[in-house]
C-alpha cells in the first residue's frame, strides 16, 4: 500500500513534527525541576521549534501534503496545529488561496491590499510598512486572533460568522468544503486542548516561557516573510519574491530559499524546487530581480538590496478582480 502521495523523503518532515511535539511536552513536564539558564534555553528552543515549523514544516505541507490518506494528512494537520499554535487547514487557505494568489499586491484604489499579508497593506506612497510594525503588529493580530480561536469553544471551535475570510477561501464544493472547515475545528480543539494539557503540566511554563515564545515565533515569521518580499517588484511575477540560493541553507530548510520560483510553481513538491529554478531560468535571468546573499529571517543584513519595487511603482495601476474560492 503506497503511504507517501510524493516521496518518502517526507518522513523526515514527519519526524521533525512528531519530534517538536515531544520536545515541547518535555520542556512543560521539566520546567519546574530546572534552573534559569536551562529554562531560557528551552525558551530559546520552543521559539526556534515554532519559528521553523511555520516556515518550513507546515508551510511545506499546506501547499503539497505528505500522505495519500486523507485521514493520515488530517492526523498531521492536529499533531501540527499543536506545534504551531494554530490551524494547518485554516494557515492552508489564508496562505494557499490568499497569498499565492495576490503575491504581496500593493494598495489598490480601495487603499488595502488582496493579500491579507502583503506587506504594503499598512504601508504609506507605495512603500513597504516599516519593518518593526509589520512584525510586531502582526504578532499581535495573530494573536488575538487565537484568542478568538480559543474562545470559540462555545461552539466547540466550528467556523462561524466572524470568520469571513475563511468562509470565503474554502471550498465551494462539495463534500470538500465540509472537510476543510472540519478540519479547522479539529486543529482548533487540538490546539486548544493542548494549551489545557500544558497549563495541566506547568501553568508557569505555559505562562512565563510556551506564551512568550509563541509570540516571539510570530514575530520572526513576520520578519521571514517581509524580507521574502521586500524590494521585489509585485507588478512581475517574475521578480515579486526574493530568493536565497546557499546550499546549506536550503538543505536544512527542504528548499525554501527558492522563494520565487516557489511563487512561479506554489504547487510543486519541495524537491523540485531547483528543477523549476532550471525550468524558469531564460525567464528568471532576463530582467533584474533580488536574490539575496542572506537567509530571509536575516534580511536585515542585506544592506545593498535593490529596490525594483520603486522603479516598478511607476505608471502601475493595480487591477481589482473579486476573490474565489476553489
Amino acid at each position: 500500500m503506497k503511504i507517501w502521495k510524493n516521496t518518502p523523503k517526507d518522513s523526515i518532515l514527519v519526524a521533525l513534527s512528531l519530534g517538536q511535539f515531544g520536545v515541547t511536552l518535555g520542556l512543560a513536564l521539566t520546567w519546574n525541576t530546572t534552573g534559569l539558564p536551562a529554562r531560557v534555553a528551552g525558551g530559546a528552543l520552543l521559539t526556534a521549534m515554532m519559528t521553523y515549523n511555520i516556515i518550513v514544516i507546515s508551510h511545506l505541507f499546506t501547499h503539497v501534503p505528505w500522505f495519500v490518506s486523507n485521514r493520515l494528512n488530517a492526523a498531521i494537520s492536529l499533531v501540527n496545529s499543536v506545534n504551531i499554535g494554530q490551524s494547518v487547514q485554516a494557515y492552508q487557505l489564508t496562505h494557499v488561496r490568499n497569498h499565492h494568489r495576490f503575491n504581496n499586491d500593493r494598495q489598490g484604489p480601495d487603499g488595502t491590499t488582496r493579500d491579507t499579508s502583503s506587506t504594503y497593506r499598512k504601508g504609506k506612497d507605495g512603500q513597504h510598512q516599516p519593518l518593526a510594525s509589520y512584525a510586531l503588529g502582526g504578532a499581535v493580530d495573530s494573536f488575538a486572533g487565537r484568542a478568538k480561536d480559543v474562545a470559540a469553544v462555545t461552539r466547540l471551535w466550528s467556523v462561524g460568522r466572524g470568520d469571513e475570510q475563511l468562509l470565503s477561501l474554502a471550498s465551494r464544493r462539495e463534500p470538500r468544503r465540509t472537510r476543510e472547515l472540519r478540519q479547522i475545528q479539529a486543529d482548533r480543539a487540538a490546539h486548544c486542548l493542548s494549551l489545557v494539557v500544558f497549563a495541566t503540566l506547568s501553568w508557569q511554563w505555559t505562562l512565563l516561557c510556551y506564551l512568550p515564545a509563541y509570540f516571539a515565533a510570530l514575530a520572526l515569521v513576520n520578519v521571514q516573510n517581509y524580507y521574502r518580499h521586500y524590494g521585489a517588484n509585485p507588478e512581475d511575477r517574475a521578480a515579486d519574491s526574493v530568493s536565497h540560493y546557499s546550499r546549506l541553507y536550503n538543505l536544512l530548510t527542504f528548499n525554501d530559499g527558492y522563494h520565487q520560483e516557489h511563487h512561479l510553481s506554489p504547487g510543486s513538491h519541495w524537491s523540485q524546487m531547483p528543477a523549476v529554478s532550471s525550468r524558469h531560468r531564460d525567464r528568471l535571468d532576463g530582467k533584474p530581480r533580488v536574490v539575496s546573499p542572506v537567509p530571509a529571517i536575516v534580511g536585515f543584513l542585506h544592506r545593498g538590496r535593490p529596490l525594483l519595487h520603486e522603479a516598478g511603482a511607476a505608471g502601475t495601476t493595480p487591477t481589482r478582480d473579486t476573490p474565489t474560492a476553489t
